[in-house]
């Protein structure tokens, strides 16, 4: 867990271009997706979040780029308030964040508000292959109204905890440079969000 409550504190030690980067692109669809810890601090949800968005869908990334200790720059999804990524996601009709969590399982926990949109996604990844289910850890469902993911025009969206080995099985591995090579998994991965979203 991070230590900032805010951006507004992240910013009094944390410096933009030393510490992160901030990715924002707009799209024609009107859908977000976003990765609000991404880089080094939930490895693999940047490259996943600007593949799925593409050139239709709206892209945010918050990019931890820390040489160690990414994890300080987490903010909690119901305490995000970087000004370029809420004003996105309050543009957007729907949103999709995508995030990292452990396990060395290779599977998917579909949480947020949107749960007609969620469980679109769920479905379309098992028929995929993909393990994808409901979270029982209730610290990342995304029930929040706060949290970033129901932010947007309508008040609910989607968040996808990824657990580290499905992002593993993903890269050559999730350093940096590891993160640059993808697999046959990831691009499976992205073309069924991709495909879901469109049609959305």
């Amino acid at each position: 867990m991070g230590d900032y409550r805010n951006y507004q504190q992240l910013m009094i030690w944390g410096k933009e271009g030393r510490d992160f980067l901030i990715h924002a692109r707009e799209g024609s669809s009107g859908v977000a997706v976003i990765a609000p810890h991404g880089g080094g601090i939930e490895p693999g949800t940047m490259e996943l979040a600007d593949a799925i968005a593409g050139d239709v869908n709206n892209f945010y990334c918050f990019e931890g780029i820390k040489r160690a200790k990414n994890d300080d720059l987490h903010i909690t999804s119901e305490l995000f308030d970087e000004p370029r990524g809420v004003d996105m996601v309050k543009r957007s009709k729907a949103v999709l964040a995508l995030h990292g969590c452990e396990g060395y399982e290779e599977s998917v926990y579909v949480g947020g508000l949107d749960t007609d949109l969620g469980e679109k996604i769920r479905i379309s990844l098992i028929q995929a292959g993909f393990s994808a289910e409901p979270s029982p850890r209730p610290e990342i469902q995304g029930q929040s109204e706060w949290n970033i993911c129901n932010r947007c025009r309508s008040g609910k969206g989607v968040q996808l905890e990824l657990s580290r080995g499905l992002r593993k099985s993903m890269f050559k591995d999730l350093t940096r440079e590891g993160r640059k090579s993808r697999t046959t998994i990831f691009h499976n991965f992205v073309s069924v969000l991709r495909d879901v979203l469109f049609d959305w």
